[in-house]
């Protein structure tokens, strides 16, 4: 068993005997269906620094955490997960669990899997810049989610906000419309837009009325929403 995994072992054991003495409790990674994942969104559009928090620090646009993702390299190890920095330049805290699943490209892996500099497509439950992942992908396949893109415009601190559009979007489209999705339909809609604009932090996926899927983007400057199709495949941004 490798040091990390030896460190985090002990770690989970003494929360464990404190949870059984009655004295503290212990927050797990929180599941795909959690009722915060699967309520609906607000009516009441984002503004300002939520859509973009700097590398580093900002908050996200929904008051609660939502099944999202990033990708990146990763930055630097600890006993209770990793951080991570992706192509725009937004850092990003990794929480890993017991419940936490890993890959190495298409294969299963176990944590060992994660060392320094290794790129990593992470889906769990966004809450601000932290991920609690319930799947970690080392190596995904094609690297596409942790290429630089020219189609994406990172976060500088006191630059305003890019506004333009790409693509399809709804005609009827309203921000903070639609209800909020969870589990492998809010994955495959996380990859299908880290894939097509990586770089940013995706903070919750919602499902619009027209049956296509609004990724809440933030950590860029552009884009904050992408739109993916109902076959999972970007179509547009803005």
């Amino acid at each position: 068993m490798s040091s990390r995994n030896l460190t985090r072992s002990i770690i989970v054991g003494a929360a464990a005997i404190a949870v059984a003495g009655g004295s503290y409790g212990i927050v797990s990674a929180t599941s795909s269906s959690s009722p915060a994942a699967a309520s609906s969104s607000s009516s009441t559009p984002s503004s300002g620094f939520a859509h973009a928090p700097g590398p580093g620090g900002g908050s996200g646009a929904r008051s609660g955490p939502a099944a999202g993702g990033a990708a990146g390299t990763v930055a630097r190890l600890s006993a209770s997960g990793f951080t991570m920095t992706t192509s725009a330049g937004q850092k990003v805290t990794i929480k890993e669990a017991p419940t936490t699943t890993y890959q190495k490209q298409t294969s299963p892996a176990s944590a060992s899997a994660i060392t320094k500099g290794e790129p990593v497509l992470v889906l769990g439950t966004t809450s601000n810049t932290t991920i609690t992942a319930i799947q970690i992908t080392v190596e995904p396949a094609g690297n596409a989610y942790t290429a630089p893109s020219a189609k994406v415009i990172p976060f500088q601190q006191g630059a305003p906000t890019t506004s333009k559009k790409a693509g399809q979007i709804p005609a009827d489209y309203t921000e903070g419309s639609g209800t909020i999705v969870s589990g492998t339909t809010a994955d495959k809609a996380t990859e299908a837009a880290l894939a097509a604009y990586p770089g940013g932090l995706v903070d919750r996926v919602v499902k619009l009325s027209n049956g296509e899927y609004e990724v809440h983007n933030i950590g860029v400057n552009w884009p904050h929403h992408v739109f993916v199709s109902q076959d999972f495949k970007a179509v547009g941004a803005d």
